[in-house]
């Protein structure tokens, strides 16, 4: 029988409502800086959004030293490891400035030649050069965030996080129209001001974690052996492939889109934010399911990481549906709020019922995902994002030879994201996953 509460909904909803907030602050820095620079003209405009480009293809492959680190830290969390934990902070710390400092390093070096692959050339290299050998300096403090988030994750804390991310955006809120229009600085002070932001989000985590609470969370500042290391390195390289899979895979049918039409792809685009901007509500609980299920698990309470599982995926079902709801009752007037276009808007109107319908199946894919990395699970995810992906692509690929439209590209996402959800229920329900949970009566408490 469905419980509408259990005793596990107060953990989740302390894990996930903070963590729901971090989210979505996430891409003010972005935007703050998109409508400043907007006022300098077109081609300073141009320059930040080629360069905002860069930085996303060339740090989201490091999106694992939040992943990795959340599950190790709540596994030893769960278990009491005091020193276990905080010697998995410490690795990641160090990995993330080793890879940040790599990183910094590579993008100070070809930062011309990246900048024409990516189209800057003629009155565009110049400005967009410049941002980038500012922006690029805080290579290494963008990985300290990431991992200073996924620490406090495993601790059972997004509170913190929250808290660094809202210092993180005032300040880069404070300082862009200072040195934007007050110095005169332009595009280049915009690129000082994001790097400043970032570097004191990371040394508020540097603080906080190694400093302020470091004899609370039982840390001990010692180097790590790069053996150590070796770990994060392996589930680094595992998660690269799923992430550029999926990335590649809406890659593909942002491109596909383009191909049937100019109209279209702009409708693409917009339906495809929408999508990405509703799925930061449903991540709130794949962060949740992270901490959650690798804290139990760590406890030795299989039963209870699998009970706490089952009540995510019914709260991410019901979000989905209500998600979807709304976007269907408010599908009329959602292209008046991005173009007047009448092509664009009849289009929009066409493909609103995917991004409504697709959110129940979304939300069971993402806290899907958030159960499967609090198992550290990763080759397997790795390897269900591979195979749903070309999946997606054997539709996507059909779109124009076939005269599908715009709405076969979207019948594409539906494949992938069913083709995630098929995956991972096949791994989900397999005797054993959870370990002593297999064999032990169901939780009365858990729903």
């Amino acid at each position: 029988m469905l419980k509408l509460t259990t005793r596990y909904d107060r953990d989740i909803l302390a894990l996930a409502v903070p963590a729901l907030g971090t989210l979505a602050v996430g891409p003010l820095v972005s935007l703050v800086d998109t409508a400043f620079v907007g006022r300098l003209g077109r081609v300073p405009l141009a320059a930040l959004g080629v360069n905002a480009s860069v930085f996303s293809l060339a740090f989201i492959v490091f999106n694992f030293l939040a992943y990795a680190t959340t599950p190790r830290v709540a596994g030893a969390y769960g278990r009491g490891d005091r020193e276990e934990a905080g010697r998995t902070v410490v690795q990641a710390l160090t990995l993330a400035a080793g890879l940040g400092l790599l990183a910094t390093t590579v993008l100070e070096a070809a930062a011309p030649l990246i900048l024409r692959a990516m189209g800057a050339t003629g009155d565009l290299l110049t400005p967009a050069l410049r941002y980038l050998r500012i922006r690029a300096l805080a290579g290494p403090a963008v990985l300290l965030v990431l991992a200073g988030h996924g620490a406090f994750r495993g601790y059972q804390d997004t509170r913190t996080p929250l808290y660094v991310s809202l210092a993180l955006n005032a300040v880069n809120a404070a300082l862009d129209p200072l040195l934007i229009f007050g110095f005169g600085w332009g595009l280049t002070g915009a690129a000082t001001a994001t790097a400043v932001a970032q570097w004191t989000g990371a040394l508020g985590f540097l603080g906080l974690l190694l400093v302020r609470r470091r004899e609370a969370l039982g840390i001990v500042l010692e180097w790590p052996r790069l053996r150590a290391l070796l770990p994060f390195m392996r589930v680094g390289w595992t998660l690269a492939s799923r992430t550029l899979a999926l990335t590649g895979t809406m890659a593909l049918a942002t491109a596909v889109a383009a191909r049937v039409g100019t109209a279209e792809v702009a409708a693409h685009q917009v339906a495809a934010q929408c999508w990405s901007f509703l799925a930061l509500v449903v991540d709130a609980l794949a962060v949740a399911a992270q901490a959650l299920v690798a804290r139990y698990l760590g406890a030795d309470e299989p039963r209870k990481a699998r009970a706490v599982s089952r009540r995510l995926l019914v709260m991410g079902l019901a979000v989905g549906a209500v998600l979807g709801g709304a976007v269907w009752l408010l599908r009329p007037a959602l292209p008046a709020l991005f173009t007047d276009d009448a092509a664009t808007t009849r289009l929009l109107l066409a493909v609103a019922p995917f991004v409504a319908l697709m959110q129940p199946l979304n939300a069971l894919v993402f806290v899907g995902d958030g159960i499967f990395m609090g198992l550290e699970d990763f080759s397997y995810l790795a390897k269900a994002m591979v195979a749903s992906a070309a999946g997606a692509a054997a539709v996507l690929v059909l779109v124009v030879p076939m005269g599908w439209g715009l709405a076969g590209v979207w019948w594409g996402l539906v494949a992938l994201m069913a083709l995630r959800l098929l995956t991972l229920g096949a791994r989900y329900v397999q005797p054993g996953l959870f370990a002593a949970a297999e064999v032990e009566p169901d939780d009365p408490a858990g729903g």
